[in-house]
């Protein structure tokens, strides 16, 4: 297990707390030529802007091959991880979807990304079953415009 995720749990008063602020930032993210490759073979898509450098470079305005959004995407998981506190006495934690996700930027091989989270929301669903919502800016190191912004929807399941 990555050492990020063994942080000390906070209360489900402290993490309520945090609605309304900034949690923090992630590490940055390498998103290279074979990250981008392996991604595709998983998802079968090939498409030229992703997996041929020469090709791209000469036919795109990218100057390089691009990731795939939703590889970009996939990375907030980990960044998450490092990031977002445990809450006292969490089953588990699943994904419910987005409210908004909207990619604003290409990722160009070689690129280092990282993720921004906000806290949005936090409230009870059922008494073992918290729903947050979570402001999500991916940065590409060196750029002003972010990969994406998302608002993302998760699920807590308490013991």
């Amino acid at each position: 297990m990555n050492e990020v995720w063994k942080k000390p749990p906070v209360s489900f008063e402290a993490y309520q707390a945090m609605v309304g602020k900034e949690i923090g930032v992630s590490s940055w993210h390498l998103i290279d030529q074979n990250r981008i490759n392996v991604y595709a073979d998983v998802i079968e898509d090939h498409q030229f802007i992703h997996v041929d450098p020469a090709r791209a470079r000469k036919e795109t305005e990218f100057g390089n091959t691009i990731a795939h959004g939703f590889l970009t995407m996939s990375l907030m998981s980990i960044m998450s991880y490092e990031v977002m506190p445990v809450i006292e006495g969490t089953a588990m934690g699943v994904n419910y979807g987005f409210d908004k996700l909207r990619f604003l930027s290409p990722v160009r091989a070689g690129s280092r990304v990282r993720g921004r989270f906000t806290l949005m929301e936090a409230k009870l669903r059922k008494p073992k079953e918290l729903q947050s919502r979570t402001n999500v800016t991916v940065e590409i190191e060196g750029e002003e415009k972010p990969a994406l912004v998302a608002d993302w929807i998760g699920l807590i399941y308490f013991n």
